[in-house]
This record gives structure tokens, C-alpha cells and sequence, in this order.
């Protein structure tokens, strides 16, 4: 795809959400349950994935850690958004690697230590770009990626969270 294939795409669903705002507002969902073991099977829309526990939490290793996925989720949607933006701005990338890290102290979520935080401590994203962009360009694709990344902002500005409970009939 193009810049002006993107803009063609993307023409139409713009002036829908300035004409009607409540047009862009769509709540995304995402269903689970409980498997064998300690796991969670999720749909994913494309493929049935099953999530355990990591194995530094007494996991096999053998099903998919959230923690992991949360880093995965957040490689995707940058990579995805990088895309987009340098096609936007016709910036030719020959390729580029996106790669995210995640601090976390399993003191916390095992409940040994309460001072210990549950969850990650730190996430950095490394974006390594094979281009022959001006360092501007560059400068510009990264802050844009970081602006319109989904996922990235989510984490960066957390939205308010709450859990609620059903009792199945």
C-alpha cells in the first residue's frame, strides 16, 4: 500500500468520525476461559490461544504468558502504526525490527514480598529502522508512531480499569 492508497482507505472513515464523532467510539472485546491446568484459553479472532502461567510463576512454559503478550500486543501495534505512518509521510523503509522489553519482580504477583510491585516495572520498545531517511524523517516517524500507537498510549496514560462479577446460571 501506498501513501495515496492509505489516504483513499482512510478518506472516507476521516470525514464518517468529523461528521459523526459517536461513529468512531467502538468498545473492542475479548473473551476467555478457564483450561486445563492453570490456564486460560483466549479467541483471538484468528486462532484460539492458551495462556498459563510464566514459568518463573510455576508454568510448563508451554502456553503463552500474559506478560509476554502484553509486550507482543504493544510490538504489533507499534510495528503496525510505523508502517502506517511512514507510508503516510513516504518514508521508504527497506525493514525494521521492533522489539519490547519488560521489568517485572515475581516477588510481587507471588505475594512474598508486598513491597514488590505486581506487574511490569519498566517497558522499553526499541525500534531498529533499515532506511536512508534524513534523521528528521526519522525523528518525525518515531515521535508519530509513539503519538498514534494504540497500545503505547494505553500504557503510557492508563484508562480507568474495573472488574465486575457474574454468577453463571
Amino acid at each position: 500500500m501506498n501513501a495515496d492508497e492509505l489516504r483513499a482507505t482512510q478518506a472516507p472513515l476521516k470525514a464518517q468520525y468529523r461528521d459523526t464523532p459517536e461513529a468512531a467510539r467502538i468498545t473492542l472485546r475479548a473473551e476467555g476461559r478457564l483450561g486445563e491446568g492453570v490456564t486460560c484459553s483466549i479467541e483471538t479472532g484468528k486462532a484460539l490461544m492458551t495462556a498459563g502461567l510464566h514459568p518463573a510463576t510455576g508454568g510448563s512454559g508451554l502456553a503463552a504468558c500474559s506478560g509476554d503478550m502484553l509486550l507482543e500486543a504493544l510490538v504489533a501495534c507499534a510495528g503496525v502504526t510505523l508502517n502506517a505512518v511512514a507510508t503516510a509521510l513516504g518514508i521508504a523503509l527497506r525493514d525494521a525490527t521492533l522489539r519490547a522489553e519488560g521489568d517485572l519482580d515475581f516477588r510481587g504477583t507471588l505475594g512474598l514480598d508486598k513491597e514488590a510491585p505486581v506487574g511490569f516495572s519498566a517497558i522499553r520498545l526499541n525500534i531498529t529502522l533499515d532506511t536512508d531517511a534524513p534523521q528528521d524523517q526519522i525523528d518525525t516517524l518515531l515521535r508519530l508512531t509513539e503519538r498514534y500507537c494504540v497500545v503505547f498510549q494505553t500504557l503510557a496514560r492508563p484508562p480507568a480499569l474495573s472488574v465486575t462479577q457474574q454468577t453463571a446460571t
